[in-house]
């Protein structure tokens, strides 16, 4: 016995799931396409890390060329008439020929190196945050959809209450035709709200469905009507730290102006390096030899790049350029925060003000009604009246479904204003 009501149980769970607004945004951001490029950011920069690495290391270059000019260089000495008649004083060919191997181990590049990979690392932040800031607006949606399903079955529910208590004053109204103490024209008003009823229910249920859909979409998992969205509690959000990943992406940016800066001045530095460079030609490195010799030279060379002087005021102009124009949309982004945080917070004590009428409105909308029911029994008021107060109630009833998923919803909206 205990065995079959466990697996009962199970058997019951497993076609029934319950679902939270939070678990909604997670799986809606693991879902996002976007979030692979998470990874293909990270791979990237990798790949751009290890060949600025490599910038350390040998450097080589093969090169041959195959020349003709117009004279070469002679030795101006007539040594016939100088008696040594049968010696002549050797000359090189006008065509030359040369194939060279050249090594170059930087020593130091001035920082050139360092500098680069850390503005790599820096642009891949960038790059890393702004996917985050576009993940993270899908937690507005994600309100948006899952709330508007919420309100969408409060409403359903409670046209169903309606439809029923309708229903039974269709019935009552009929043993009072019977009795001579109403009419068929009563009776028509009710059931022409009742019609009403079923249409506006009709509309709900598709609206859920349609909400449903998107909501499934976009957290990739199938929302079927088992799928229990669970209401949250209405405790108002502790206003904290702004923790929006706008606020990282421009710490983020920021860094990387700094790394860039970083560049410019490892450019104004001179190079130092050793260098190899083995080659054959004709001629070698005996200018009076027109055979192909190998040769080799090795040595220090030292370079620097004066001309970089020229730019680095207008580089480092435009890099500060680029820091004031990140703080001043950091400000506006803060200032608009703080706007739409005032606002949110403005809306929840509105709902809050309105919830506390609603049920003493709904009390007094249900006895006026109540009082017309009776009416309608002595024969008193028509059917027109009745449905009147009906819907007078039913009217209280559904502000109030309204304001209780309104204020839920600002109350999240208010914490995705500041993320937390």
């Amino acid at each position: 016995m205990i065995t079959t009501l466990v697996l009962a149980i199970a058997c019951h769970c497993a076609g029934w799931a319950q679902l939270t607004v939070e678990e909604c945004y997670r799986k809606a951001q693991d879902n996002y396409p976007l979030i692979r490029q998470h990874g293909l950011i990270e791979k990237t920069r990798d790949y751009n890390l290890s060949n600025a690495r490599r910038g350390y290391l040998p450097q080589l270059n093969l090169s041959a060329q195959a020349t003709y000019q117009s004279d070469v260089t002679q030795i101006p000495i007539d040594l016939a008439a100088m008696g040594f008649d049968g010696i002549e004083i050797p000359t090189v060919s006008k065509d030359q020929y040369r194939v060279t191997l050249d090594l170059n181990q930087p020593i130091w590049d001035g920082g050139n190196v360092r500098a680069a990979r850390r503005s790599l690392r820096t642009q891949a932040e960038v790059d890393q945050r702004n996917v985050d800031v576009t993940i993270y607006a899908i937690n507005e949606r994600v309100n948006q959809l899952f709330f508007g399903i919420l309100l969408a079955d409060a409403q359903v529910r409670q046209i169903r209450l309606l439809q029923d208590e309708l229903q039974r004053n269709c019935q009552q109204v009929e043993s009072y035709i019977r009795n001579g103490i109403a009419n068929q024209a009563d009776l028509d008003a009710l059931k022409v709200d009742l019609l009403k009823a079923k249409q506006n229910e009709a509309r709900f249920i598709h609206t859920h469905r349609a909400y449903a859909a998107m909501l499934s979409q976009l957290i990739g998992e199938e929302i079927t009507p088992d799928t229990e969205l669970v209401k949250p509690s209405a405790a108002r959000a502790v206003v904290g730290e702004n923790n929006r990943p706008e606020l990282a992406l421009f710490d983020a940016q920021i860094r990387n102006l700094e790394a860039q800066d970083d560049h410019i001045v490892s450019g104004l530095m001179p190079r130092l390096g050793l260098f190899v460079t083995g080659g054959l030609g004709r001629p070698g490195l005996d200018m009076l030899d027109d055979d192909f010799k190998p040769y080799y030279v090795a040595g220090l060379r030292l370079t620097w790049n004066i001309g970089a002087f020229y730019t680095k005021r207008n580089d480092q102009r435009r890099l500060e350029t680029s820091r004031q124009l990140v703080e001043t949309q950091r400000e506006a982004f803060l200032f608009n925060t703080s706007l739409d945080m005032k606002q949110r917070n403005t809306e929840i004590d509105n709902y809050i003000e309105q919830l506390k009428y609603d049920d003493e409105i709904i009390a007094l909308r249900r006895s006026v009604k109540e009082a017309s029911q009776a009416k309608m029994a002595n024969g008193t008021i028509s059917g027109t009246d009745l449905t009147r107060d009906i819907n007078a109630e039913q009217t209280a009833i559904q502000d109030k479904l309204m304001h209780e998923i309104e204020l839920l919803m600002s109350i999240y909206n208010l914490k995705y204003v500041l993320n937390n």
